[in-house]
């Protein structure tokens, strides 16, 4: 997949890649599905299911929680302080190119900050650590189809460039990857694989 993309990106300008994929927008039904599909990728998912995992596995929670805020610490300083500036596909398209653009109705359009994409990095960070915990291969597909459908979203509804997702999705995915090595690869955090509630009723009785 990450091939593919970067088969492109590295052939064609994002102008070019933006106008192909977004000559697709228009049907109602396609618009609605990832206009609310790309919430998938807010922050606040992976903050509530790190935080429900609490209930779960204190490991898998803190998994969950340390892949997104590291990844979105690196993204922060990219977007606000490395590359301010970048102009999103509405922007560049309506000041820059004068041509406008297929928009999904009810999308508040951005203008600025747009390298990389937040969504498509808290999307993979959030489904690839949930891949790595679970077994089971259709929950994995599963979980890769949903970081890529989120992803994919921000650029369906002009919010970023393909190369925002695709650095986004890098990234995330290179934290999900790092802080696996860190409670998984190791015994220190394997006390940690029961119920907040477990390891709390723990301690007071050690008390």
């Amino acid at each position: 997949m990450l091939a593919i993309v970067g088969y492109y990106l590295w052939n064609y300008d994002k102008v070019t890649i933006h106008k192909a994929i977004n000559a697709y927008v228009g049907n109602p039904y396609i618009d609605v599905f990832f206009k609310y599909v790309t919430h998938l990728g807010d922050g606040v998912v992976a903050l509530i299911i790190g935080g429900l995992m609490l209930f779960i596995s204190v490991r898998k929670s803190l998994y969950i929680l340390f892949s997104y805020v590291g990844a979105a610490i690196v993204s922060s300083l990219l977007k606000y302080i490395v590359y301010p500036d970048v102009f999103r596909p509405h922007a560049t398209f309506g000041y820059f190119v004068r041509e406008k653009l297929n928009l999904v109705p009810g999308v508040e359009m951005s203008a600025l900050r747009s390298f990389p994409s937040g969504h498509a990095l808290s999307a993979f960070a959030l489904f690839f650590c949930l891949m790595f915990m679970t077994q089971r291969t259709g929950l994995k597909c599963l979980f890769f189809l949903l970081a890529c459908i989120a992803s994919f979203s921000r650029v369906y509804i002009s919010q970023h460039w393909l190369i925002d997702i695709y650095v986004g999705s890098v990234i995330g995915v290179l934290f999900s990857v790092l802080f696996y090595s860190v409670f998984y690869h190791n015994s220190y955090s394997a006390p940690l694989d029961k119920p907040l509630s477990v390891l709390l009723k723990n301690r007071k009785q050690r008390v």
